[in-house]
């Protein structure tokens, strides 16, 4: 009758519980109601400086401003390094986990090696690939010269932005290949043998046993991956500060808060809950998608 116990502690567990509400609360949903505020305000972050109510001229002024065209640009972007990322990132994470879930000798250093991306962080694998990729000597610049020719790498117009999408998959695949080898060892081997006995094997085996088995991890992938992918700014900020035709959605954000000689909190907030709507819209269209081909599968 009283599943936490009488007097002082049946409210215990609500006591506990009001802890991390009460610091999502504070972090989580506080900051996110204040970004929302100051999106209708024409606030610049300047102490002493007062802010008024504009209502949405900061929402008009991302799709009418002067440099608007840039900013429609980089949505276009963030879609391009979304689908690049997200496609390649679990296609290679996918195939590393059935790989490694063959039980081949050194498996476990395997496995730590395409995870140490991940262990790593942004800023230590941004500085890896600046060394590696520096037109003043680096390693794969000296390859390139004794194939007679050179390149600029994150300084070129033409590549930078590809290059960024492969220093973010190169991050985060061990991630999605961790999430996929837990899904491959929870498929009873039974499935298999049965498999077997009817004649599945290889690519047929994977496509009626393996891929329908995984789908929940596959979903799981895809949707972290997605969202990841769209807010990325960080990488873009440490290899090209935003350069090259880099900027993304995500980087607009900064930008337009810190990057420029004034700050625009107001017109950053603005941005910030444009990309939120953009984010959410294609995490929710996915979702749906995915979520119908489990129950296909």
């Amino acid at each position: 009758m009283y599943p936490f116990g009488k007097g002082a502690a049946r409210i215990m567990p609500y006591l506990l519980l009001s802890i991390p509400v009460l610091l999502y609360l504070l972090l989580g949903f506080g900051p996110s109601m204040v970004t929302v505020l100051f999106s209708f305000t024409d606030a610049t972050g300047v102490p002493g400086q007062t802010w008024n109510f504009i209502g949405f001229e900061n929402y008009t002024t991302f799709f009418t401003s002067s440099d608007s065209g840039d900013r429609i640009a980089s949505i276009g972007r963030s879609l391009y390094f979304a689908v690049a990322v997200v496609v390649i990132q679990n296609a290679v994470g996918l195939f590393m986990a059935i790989l490694i879930n063959k039980k081949l000798k050194g498996d476990v250093l395997y496995r730590s090696v395409f995870f140490l991306p991940v262990v790593l962080g942004v800023t230590v694998s941004g500085l890896i690939w600046q060394l590696l990729a520096n037109p003043l000597g680096g390693p794969a610049q000296a390859l390139l010269n004794f194939f007679g020719t050179s390149s600029n790498f994150f300084g070129d117009y033409d590549i930078a932005f590809e290059l960024i999408i492969f220093v973010q998959i190169w991050m985060y695949m061990g991630y999605s290949m961790t999430i996929f080898l837990a899904g491959l060892q929870s498929i009873p081997s039974d499935l298999y043998e049965a498999g077997y006995m009817d004649g599945a094997s290889g690519w047929k085996a994977f496509k009626n046993i393996t891929f329908p088995m995984i789908a929940p991890s596959f979903t799981v992938n895809m949707l972290l991956s997605i969202i990841g992918a769209l807010q990325t700014f960080d990488i873009i900020y440490v290899l090209t500060g935003g350069k090259f035709n880099t900027t993304t959605l995500a980087f607009d954000v900064y930008a337009t808060a810190f990057g420029s000689g004034t700050s625009d909190y107001g017109l950053a907030s603005a941005v910030a809950m444009i990309q939120f709507v953009f984010v959410f819209t294609v995490s929710m269209i996915a979702l749906y998608y995915l979520r119908r081909r489990e129950v296909e599968m």
